[in-house]
């Protein structure tokens, strides 16, 4: 940096802040480090005391904090998210539309790991509204080595680390299993659950079905929904290792690749995942365990996003669900560790 004065500072970048000090009114940054000033800027400058300030010096090969926060910005972010404008030698991430965030997390620890640098986001695979902060991007010191800058670029790789996955319209097959259901015993408070929680994507339930606990019934009735043209299916209860649960059984039965049966989170433990192949669309078909009755946030509150996104889900991305998997109501909620808010 080179000292300069503060007449001659136009166009100049500040290396350091401006405080102002009004007696009994305040005390703050006039002007914080990074800031370009203005020839506007420079009478107020003059009135704190600035006849010199302390600007940066360009030099080859070394870039200024606001250069470096725009390099990580540009290795981070992909469609439907832009930056806001540089302060402070940051740039935060926004998104333009609403979607599931994937995150490329190797890439994301590989920049990470350079030191001198960071890149701070939201937890990947959750969904996020238009407006929502998706990431921040900054340097550590002032002024950085274009080299490392450089392998910056090289450690995150060709694609953005950032990207949405917007939803896409579904239609959606309910089937209500349980005996005491079908035959009128108790009211299906399920199904009002699952609608509800439908309605908040592009959805419409084309249908519901109460088969029982008849498993070859629960098949047909599946089945019956993809030839009906369903792009989801769900069935509610029947979930569990009782002799009489024959939801499992049902769904395995229609020829669909089961990715899992069990996930490691509270609650939701008994939930299915399953895929359904049909004339090259792969149709998800889930069986929910009473859990998604009666409990605010559930495992369906951490598929569902994704599952309407056309985000497929793999078996180890369910055992990854376990490091905050574990709900605990919390008044502001953080199932799992972030992301559904109030």
């Amino acid at each position: 940096m080179k000292e300069i004065r503060t007449e001659d500072a136009a166009g100049q970048i500040l290396c350091h802040d401006i405080t102002q000090i009004i007696k009994d009114e305040k005390k703050g940054v006039l002007f914080s480090k990074g800031h370009i000033v203005k020839e506007e800027d420079i009478p107020l400058l003059l009135s704190v005391g600035k006849e010199h300030l302390f600007v940066w010096e360009k030099k080859e090969g070394i870039l200024h904090e606001n250069e470096g926060a725009d390099i990580l910005y540009k290795i981070c972010a992909g469609d439907s998210m832009h930056g806001t404008d540089v302060k402070e030698g940051k740039i935060e991430l926004v998104a333009d539309e609403d979607g599931v965030l994937k995150i490329r997390r190797d890439a994301l620890l590989a920049v990470n790991s350079l030191g001198e640098m960071m890149i701070a986001s939201r937890h990947g695979d959750f969904p996020v509204k238009k407006g929502d902060k998706l990431a921040g991007t900054r340097i550590i010191p002032l002024v950085i080595e274009k080299e490392k800058m450089d392998r910056a670029v090289e450690a995150a790789g060709p694609e953005p680390i950032f990207s949405i996955l917007p939803y896409h319209f579904k239609k959606v097959g309910i089937v209500t299993t349980g005996s005491e259901v079908k035959k009128g015993l108790i009211q299906d408070t399920f199904t009002p659950v699952l609608k509800e929680k439908l309605s908040e994507y592009p959805t419409e339930v084309i249908g519901q079905t109460t088969p029982g606990d008849d498993k070859a019934q629960i098949t047909d009735d599946i089945m019956e929904f993809i030839n009906q043209g369903a792009d989801m299916v769900v069935c509610s209860g029947g979930m569990s290792v009782d002799p009489d649960d024959r939801t499992p059984g049902g769904i395995r039965d229609t020829g669909a690749r089961v990715v899992t049966y069990g996930a490691p989170v509270l609650p939701g433990a008994m939930l299915l995942i399953a895929y359904y192949e049909k004339e090259g669309k792969c149709i998800p078909i889930l069986g929910l365990p009473g859990c998604v009755m009666y409990a605010k946030r559930t495992v369906f509150d951490l598929v569902l996003p994704r599952i309407m996104a056309d985000d497929e889900i793999f078996p180890e991305e369910v055992a990854a669900y376990g490091e905050g998997g574990l709900c605990l109501n919390c008044k502001v909620c953080t199932f799992p560790n972030c992301g559904f808010g109030k």
